[in-house]
């Protein structure tokens, strides 16, 4: 693991975000097993044996260097309980190289308490401070209000809607891409 991201520890009045663990394995899994969560993301429900390699390929990004093409996703924990909330994270934009694009998922039990925009907003600055980006991107589908409105509380701009995008990234089309410039 890099350096910077073996010291990564951001904590918020209510959360800690900080990367993987292997002992994150399976709350991990559980809160990926609820479909509704993805009724805006291009996910799907996926077996243990699928997961586990999903999981261990997050925990293997944390060795890519910040100069170099990265996607590092975090878990997200209650500072108050310990239990495991969901995640976030930074990392490239595969139909927009060198576009880095900010996201995050916050388990059911725990909508509308407005964890996703405090730890999008920790995660947004730490890629800026220290990560040492200059410009971070976010799109959501436009049904997707939670997270529209958590793109216009962080300063996000409205850029364009995705369009003309092929294969792997055709599911995007439609999807309204925000924009952050400066420092958070």
């Amino acid at each position: 693991m890099i350096t910077e991201l073996s010291a990564m520890r951001l904590e918020t009045d209510r959360l800690i975000i900080r990367p993987y663990v292997d002992g994150d394995l399976q709350e991990s899994f559980e809160l990926m097993q609820d479909p509704d969560l993805f009724t805006y993301m291009h996910l799907e429900v996926m077996s243990k044996e699928e997961y586990k390699g999903v999981f261990q390929w997050l925990i293997a990004s944390y060795d890519t260097p910040f100069h170099q093409p990265f996607k590092y996703s975090f878990a997200i924990r209650s500072k108050a309980t310990g239990a495991f909330i969901g995640w976030c994270g930074v990392g490239i934009l595969d139909f927009s190289s060198p576009d880095i694009e900010l996201y995050y998922l916050i388990g059911r039990d725990y909508w509308g308490n407005g964890y996703a925009a405090e730890a999008a907003a920790a995660l947004a600055g730490y890629a800026i401070h220290v990560i040492g980006l200059d410009r971070l991107y976010a799109k959501a589908d436009p049904r997707n209000t939670a997270s529209l409105n958590i793109f216009k509380k962080l300063g996000f701009e409205f850029d364009r809607v995705l369009e003309g995008l092929t294969g792997d990234d055709a599911d995007c089309n439609g999807e309204l891409m925000h924009v952050y410039e400066g420092a958070i």
